[in-house]
């Protein structure tokens, strides 16, 4: 397995893509502010004439989170579009032509960040509040006291039992909190498989969002659409996956490991582990 190229900034691969698929969370912002060098860096890729959709594992819908980013100070005219994997979650439900949204029934238990219901809004779904009324789950987000698993094992080993589906609209496995790194659904939805559990995953790095996201960039070559992002399970891997080529960020979820490291290349390549998460390249923060 190849080590990844360690680059210091886009400009040296500007001539190697036409698109870019960005991340949001660890790459733009991390949940409070937006990285200055970033923004600077959404600026020259515009000017350079790239296309640039951000593509996120958020479980809210993508027109709150392009509000969102203009609240933290990225404007509309950044990018070129979003697509969240709660935008496909949502088109999933209401139009039911595909699995996991064909027979998951009606009765929704939903858990998500502070109480939004966007991810239900305009379908045809009762929320109930008691899971032994539900007909599926809906997992669009944690807030930051529930993250931990094991609260919700009497719960979810009920529901397990019962056969309760549970679709999950944002796959990370780690997110910011206010304590810093903490479980997020896709961790939840991890142990509820292993309590037995049925699962789906709609985001990154499951094939479905990628999908979306090419046809909404008009069906480039996927050879020239560069996938950027801080994780090594959703970013590198989806992208991988999809022919795309990957620039994996280091000052990320991966930051505790990669960090100060005097090769990155090398300690990327050793995180990695295997050929479908290597990125082809690495740098430290998303600069220009």
């Amino acid at each position: 397995m190849m080590a990844a190229c360690e680059i210091s900034g886009l400009s040296a691969i500007a001539d190697r893509f036409d698109h870019v698929l960005l991340d949001q969370w660890g790459t733009l912002h991390d949940g409070r502010t937006v990285f200055p060098v970033a923004l600077d860096c959404l600026a020259r890729l515009r000017e350079a004439g790239k296309r640039v959709l951000v593509l996120s594992n958020s479980g809210k819908r993508a027109s709150q989170n392009a509000e969102r980013l203009a609240r933290l100070g990225v404007p509309r005219s950044a990018y070129d579009g979003i697509l969240t994997s709660g935008e496909v979650t949502w088109n999933g439900l209401r139009e039911r032509n595909r699995a996991p949204f064909t027979d998951c029934g009606r009765a929704c238990f939903l858990i998500t960040r502070g109480g939004d219901r966007s991810l239900t809004e305009g379908l045809d779904l009762v929320i109930v509040s008691d899971l032994r009324e539900a007909d599926f789950i809906l997992l669009g987000g944690l807030d930051d006291e529930v993250t931990e698993p094991d609260l919700w094992r009497d719960q979810f080993t009920h529901a397990a039992a019962r056969r309760v589906p549970l679709i999950c609209a944002n796959p990370d496995l780690m997110m910011f909190g206010a304590t810093g790194l903490v479980p997020a659904p896709g961790t939840l939805a991890r142990a509820y498989e292993w309590l037995g559990g049925r699962v789906s995953f709609v985001g990154k790095p499951h094939g479905p969002i990628f999908a979306a996201a090419l046809a909404q960039l008009g069906d480039p070559d996927p050879h020239r659409v560069l996938m950027i992002g801080d994780s090594l399970d959703h970013d590198v891997a989806g992208g991988r996956a999809q022919g795309l080529q990957t620039l994996l960020l280091s000052d990320g979820v991966h930051r505790t490991t990669l960090a100060g490291a005097p090769d990155l290349a090398a300690a990327t390549r050793r995180l990695a582990g295997a050929p479908q998460r290597m990125p082809t390249w690495t740098m430290q923060h998303l600069v220009w």
